[in-house]
């Protein structure tokens, strides 16, 4: 059930709580608290300010909760957000929740709409759930009254904000979706059911039009697979004239079982989420005709599952790829390189202004960035600092990676134009230098290694376990913001 977001000057008396930002320096000091809180009660039971801290005591009528917002001079948006989750998750059992984080939280450096976003941001997701289970959860919470201003400004940061909740809501329901039931057909007529209640356009590649299209490199990933493969375009145009295209690319690899190179049992366990990161352009696609932003946005999503059937491509396989490059296949769970390449340059064809891409693309960017953390690489430094920039803006954490040159040569092949692994060192680094190669020259490209932060194992701030629906918000704001090299 979806949460129902208002703003209010004050608490409705309806409230079954009512809860209130406290700063470190607030609760340590000798000013007034709100009305219900009381400085002593608190700091017996252990509550400082200090950020994501939460107490709900008895009030008159009602609970009363104390969240904190850490010391005044640390506040930020991400603060804000995990604050907002950790209050959630606390009140989850009551059906109506009324808070004043938004307008606590705001300062000279930060303002309300921003605050609000944020609010609703982690309210929504931090009580997520997923799953198929016979009993029901006890969750209630249904209402939330953000408590400050009413100005249009925060009524529409409200409205933003729940969209973009649906559009992640949307990302983690898909990549939680068992492989098994989540199918590359079943995933496309999800996306086309999608697409016709946004208004946007949709294309759908079956097999046959795969085939005539020349996608070399999904076909291949798909041999060993009962299931057909998929090829998704979406475009979202703008009322007015489109103000630049921005082309994005997602791996949809449904389950991956790493083909004849089989994963191991542990490897094997989540891959599910695999096609995480064609779920979070598809998040973002349903986003954007709420936000409106002024550029055209094309979406290219290769869908398929990496099995072990009799006719399984074979380590040592060569495979042609739409732009006519040849690839050895010498690991066949090496795939999302495989069929990201063709999705790029088909990308590539329509000469946008610049490419994303996002793929869980290798566990050796884990390794080296940890759980939280995508990996960034691609061309043109202005591109990936305004991707950078949307990174920070929704705490959605990126780390720029080289793609060095000379480390080229580490997939050279004796037989293809390269093979598709690099070898013991570099995994992350090699594999974006492969995907560099269906990016057609002059076309600015940034590539998202999203392996650690598409799927969560625990929950923390607004994140929980399973599917993240990592890269929506990031992709929402890089769209809105994006402005054409030229």
């Amino acid at each position: 059930m979806a949460i129902q977001f208002s703003t209010a000057r004050r608490a409705p008396a309806r409230a079954e709580v009512v809860a209130h930002g406290l700063t470190v320096e607030a609760v340590s000091g000798d000013q007034a608290l709100p009305s219900g809180l009381d400085r002593d009660a608190l700091v017996s039971l252990g509550f400082t300010g200090q950020a994501g801290q939460v107490q709900v005591v008895p009030g008159d009528g009602r609970l009363m909760a104390a969240v904190g917002l850490g010391p005044v001079d640390g506040i930020d948006t991400v603060g804000v957000r995990r604050a907002a989750a950790a209050l959630a998750r606390s009140v989850r059992g009551r059906r109506s929740l009324a808070t004043d984080l938004a307008s606590a939280a705001r300062s000279d450096d930060l303002l309300e709409v921003d605050t609000a976003h944020a609010v609703v941001e982690g309210t929504a997701l931090g009580v997520y759930r997923f799953g198929y289970k016979s009993t029901k959860s006890d969750d209630r919470l249904a209402r939330v009254t953000l408590v400050g201003s009413t100005a249009a400004g925060v009524r529409s940061a409200v409205e933003r904000a729940t969209a973009v909740v649906d559009g992640v809501t949307l990302a983690r329901d898909l990549v939680n979706e068992p492989g098994g039931s989540l199918t590359p057909p079943k995933f496309a007529n999800r996306v086309r059911r999608m697409a016709r209640d946004r208004g946007l356009t949709i294309k759908v590649l079956d097999e046959a039009a795969i085939r005539r299209a020349r996608l070399g490199g999904l076909l291949g990933v798909n041999r060993g697979s009962t299931q057909p493969p998929r090829f998704v375009e979406l475009t979202y145009t703008p009322k007015e004239r489109p103000r630049g295209t921005l082309a994005l690319v997602g791996k949809g690899l449904t389950f991956d079982a790493g083909g004849l190179s089989i994963k191991t049992r542990q490897g094997m366990k989540d891959m599910k989420m695999d096609m995480g990161g064609a779920a979070a352009v598809v998040g973002a696609m349903s986003v954007l005709p709420v936000v409106a932003p002024h550029c055209r946005v094309r979406a290219y999503l290769p869908m398929t599952d990496n099995m072990l059937g009799g006719d399984a491509t074979r380590p040592g396989d060569v495979l042609t790829l739409r732009n006519g490059k040849t690839i050895e296949v010498l690991d066949t769970d090496a795939e999302g390189r495989l069929v990201l390449a063709d999705a790029l340059s088909l990308a590539s064809e329509a000469k946008p202004d610049a490419i994303v891409d996002l793929a869980t693309l290798t566990g050796a960017c884990v390794v080296a960035l940890g759980p939280r953390i995508a990996g960034l690489m691609g061309r043109d430094d202005g591109f990936l600092t305004q991707v950078e920039e949307a990174s920070t803006r929704t705490g959605e954490r990126v780390w720029r990676l080289p793609l060095p040159v000379d480390y080229r040569s580490m997939v050279d092949s004796p037989v293809a134009d390269m093979k598709n692994i690099g070898g013991p060192y570099g995994g992350t680094l090699t594999a974006g230098l492969i995907l560099g190669e269906f990016v057609a020259d002059g076309i600015p490209w940034a590539h998202l290694d999203i392996a650690g932060p598409a799927f969560a194992d625990g929950d923390d701030g607004e994140v929980v376990t399973g599917g993240t629906g990592f890269g929506v918000r990031l992709l929402v704001d890089l769209v809105c913001a994006f402005t054409p090299a030229n």
